[in-house]
Parts: C-alpha cells; sequence; structure tokens
C-alpha cells in the first residue's frame, strides 16, 4: 500500500565495517547503530534541502566520529540540538522501528517512511531496523540506499538483530518480519512458529519501548500475532495494538469502484470484519458510494454476497498466480494508510478499518480477541470503535465465522499468551491472503 518528498533536515545511523569487524559487533549484543541525536553535543548540520523559513541546524563530522574506524560518510555527522530546537517549524524526533526490515514489504515502506509521506514534512525521525543474522548484511546495503538517498527528514539509522536494541524507546514499532508458509505446512504449525517470534517481540517491546508504543502487526497470521504479543506486554495499553487489514479495505473499495464506475475516492465507510483470512468479511452492507449506500447503487445482490466477497478475500492469491510473487508494495501503501488514518482526523462520517482488541466492543463480538472492526480516530495516534453501524442476517452470520476461527486459533497459541496448555482444532485450514 505509498511516494516520496523532501523537507527540512537529516542524518541517520549505522556501523559499516570489514568482514572482521562485523562478526566483532554481532557478538557485542549484535547491535549496528549510530551514536543517537541524544548523545551529539558538538556537531552542526547544514541541509541541502530547506524551507526558506527555517533555519536549518548545520552538522560537520566530530573529532570523535573521526576517530571511529567502521564510521562513515554521512553516518559520521551528529546534531547540535540545541540549535534544532530553535527551528520551530520542526516536531521532536519520532522513534520507528521495523522488523523484517531487508524483506519486499519494507523496502517499499521505508522509503516512504524517511521521504515525510506518512508523518509530514515537519517531522524528523529515527528509523531502527531489525533483521536476522542471515539477513545482517542485506540491512547494511539498506542503510546505505536510505543514506544514498538524502532524506532530510531522516536523522538516524540503527541495524541489528536484537529485539531489546531496536525497540529501545521506540514510539511506533512496525513488525512485518515473519515466516511465510512453506508446503504442507498446518496453520497450527504457522501459528506456533511465528507466535514465538511475536511473544519475544512483545517481551522487547514491553522491557525498553516507550509506554505509549503504537504497534502494527503485519507478520502473519496477522490478528492472532498481535493478540500474542500484546498479551506478552502487559505494561502497553492493549489498545495499542493493530493488525493490519488496510489492504484488505483498500481491496474491497477497489473493486465496489470498478462494479459501480466512479473513481475509489466515491467510496466510503468500507469496513473489513474479522480475521486477516479468507473467513474476513468485506462489509457492503454500511459501505457507501457518492454518499449512498452500495446497495442502493449497485443492485446486483447476488454479486455483491458472492463475487465481491470472494474477490477481496482471495485477491491476494490471484495476484501471486499472475505475478508470481506477493502483494509487497500494495502491503506497504496500506501500512502508510493504516498509520495516517491514526495521526490525521477521520472525515466526518467515515471510518476506517484496523484489527484491534476486542475488549468493551459494541457489538457482541467475543472478548480478548484482535479483531478487524470500523474506527475512527482524531489523529492523535489512538482511535474510538464505530457505533453507528447496522447489521443484517447474512453479514452477522459472516461475523460468527470469522470470529470463531480466531477463537479456534487463540486456543491454538495458548502456551504463548500464558493462558495454559494449547488445544489446536482449528474449524477448517482456511488459507491466508496471498498464499497458494
Amino acid at each position: 500500500m505509498a511516494v516520496a518528498e523532501l523537507y527540512p533536515s537529516y542524518t541517520k545511523t549505522t556501523i559499516h565495517s570489514s568482514s572482521s569487524q562485523l562478526s566483532t559487533r554481532l557478538s557485542n549484543r549484535r547491535r549496528l547503530s549510530l551514536r543517537s541525536l541524544s548523545r551529539a553535543q558538538n556537531g552542526r548540520v547544514f541541509c541541502s534541502v530547506v524551507s526558506n523559513q527555517v533555519q536549518a541546524p548545520v552538522a560537520v563530522q566530530s573529532e570523535e566520529a573521526k576517530k571511529k574506524p567502521e564510521c562513515y560518510g554521512v553516518f559520521c555527522l551528529t546534531y547540535d540540538l540545541k540549535a534544532e530546537d530553535e527551528t520551530k517549524s520542526w516536531k521532536k524526533l519520532i522513534n520507528i522501528a521495523v522488523s523484517g526490515a531487508a524483506g519486499m514489504i519494507s523496502n517499499h515502506l521505508l522509503f516512504k517512511l524517511a521521504s515525510g509521506e506518512v508523518f509530514g514534512p515537519n517531522q524528523p525521525i529515527a528509523l531502527k531496523l531489525l533483521g536476522s543474522e542471515r539477513s545482517f548484511q542485506a540491512l547494511e546495503g539498506v542503510a546505505m540506499e536510505l543514506e544514498d538517498s538524502l532524506f532530510p527528514l531522516l536523522r538516524e539509522v540503527s541495524i541489528s538483530i536484537d529485539p531489546y536494541d531496536v525497540f529501545q524507546d521506540v514510539d511506533w514499532a512496525l513488525l512485518i518480519g515473519a515466516k511465510p508458509r512453506g508446503p504442507g505446512m498446518e496453520r497450527a504449525s504457522l501459528l506456533d512458529l511465528n507466535g514465538k517470534i511475536f511473544a519475544d517481540q512483545g517481551k522487547a517491546l514491553n522491557a525498553v519501548a516507550s509506554r505509549n508504543v503504537k504497534v502494527l502487526v503485519v507478520g502473519n497470521p496477522c490478528n492472532t500475532n498481535a493478540l500474542i504479543c500484546l498479551k506478552n506486554a502487559p505494561n502497553i495499553p492493549a489498545k495499542n495494538f493493530h493488525a493490519l487489514t488496510r489492504l484488505d479495505e483498500n481491496r474491497a473499495k477497489c473493486q465496489l469502484a470498478l462494479e459501480a464506475g466512479v473513481f475509489y475516492d466515491k467510496v466510503s465507510n468500507v469496513t473489513i470484519w474479522g480475521n486477516h483470512s479468507t473467513t474476513q468479511v468485506p462489509d457492503f452492507l454500511n459501505a457507501r458510494i457518492n454518499g449512498l449506500p452500495v446497495k442502493e447503487v449497485i443492485n446486483d445482490i447476488k454479486w455483491l454476497e458472492k463475487e465481491f466477497t470472494e474477490r477481496v478475500q482471495k485477491r491476494g492469491g490471484v495476484l501471486i498466480q499472475k505475478w508470481g510473487r506477493s502483494s509487497a508494495a500494495s502491503t506497504a501503501v496500506s501500512i502508510v494508510d493504516a498509520i495516517r488514518s491514526l495521526v490525521t482526523p477521520t472525515p466526518e462520517g467515515d471510518w476506517f478499518s484496523s484489527g484491534v482488541y476486542t475488549k468493551g466492543n459494541p457489538y457482541g463480538i467475543a472478548e480478548d480477541l484482535v479483531f478487524s472492526m470500523p474506527c475512527r480516530s482524531k489523529g492523535d495516534g489512538d482511535y474510538e470503535l464505530v457505533k453507528d453501524v447496522i447489521f443484517d442476517d447474512y453479514l452477522l452470520n459472516r461475523i460468527r465465522k470469522s470470529e470463531a476461527e480466531l477463537l479456534a486459533e487463540k486456543k491454538c497459541v495458548a502456551h504463548l499468551t500464558g493462558e495454559g496448555i494449547a488445544v489446536c482444532d482449528l474449524p477448517e485450514d482456511t488459507m491466508l491472503p496471498g498464499e497458494m
């Protein structure tokens, strides 16, 4: 699921070195990073792209940085925070962690984040990239590309295979990295395999992240992975955890627009209910086209109930058949859309979909799940559930099926959420969108 722009002034962080130095760094808590902005004392930075109204802080290579053999280029620059405080048009720097940072989705997403497209043209960011030991060299390459892109808002890049390093003081955690489902692998096995990853990441977030960190889980099965993560992070509000269902919402809007013969911006109030699997429920009952209920614009109820629903549910798999690869670019765009829906006010009367914690929900959905539901935001990173929605028997029956699947998945990962012994009795082995 996103594009790019340039604005006010930057620096990044990583440590590059020879293979012999790499083994030393890996043994040192597996960390690669630049000096933290908070530790910068003497440097000042000159930015090549600056608004006429802004006096940019300038940077030079500090004496301490010059002595570091692993440091080179802009990664050797530090910022004078006092000078930065004087640039009133800039916001306070935010820390963004991205797991699976060497993967295809991140390859599209990171440059959108660094450009200012996601958080705005006056929001400096630091990127903290999490990978595996096998992907560590690729992470260095990612950091080099970010460096070469000259993003003024990107002040720091650090890379590591240790989540306790990467999640330190982060304001946003975008958890993309997960194992794909291999040939012949049961869904229960995938739940256990990836669940362990997200249990560990939840513990790390709980220990070192900002207490108000916003967590977006992309790695599949994302609803249950988000539940595992939040259960292992009791010191972070459960409401701060999201599972990505925005790509499904975008796909639903596309199909409705095509059928109605309108541009997609005329489609609103689209909800994806339930699990990010083929039991998900694209809601055409509450959706609108040009402000009118969809059923008044598209009179073919059979198409809505069958063809439309199945197209959205299976779109990822069809894309793989056509192109031979997964929907990495559109997923990245949807991550951007999901974040922007939380940091910008929701248009009056509209809403967006996100997989969120069901405690206290007004729809009668079982509590203690992560379930995709309609949300609104004031633009402060928080959200509220939409109350003015309607249901019919068709919609309720579909929602109950997805609810049953998530309840079964929850039992299957009980050993990872601290709720006892796992019992895997999934109602059926449904495919994740994009699986073959």
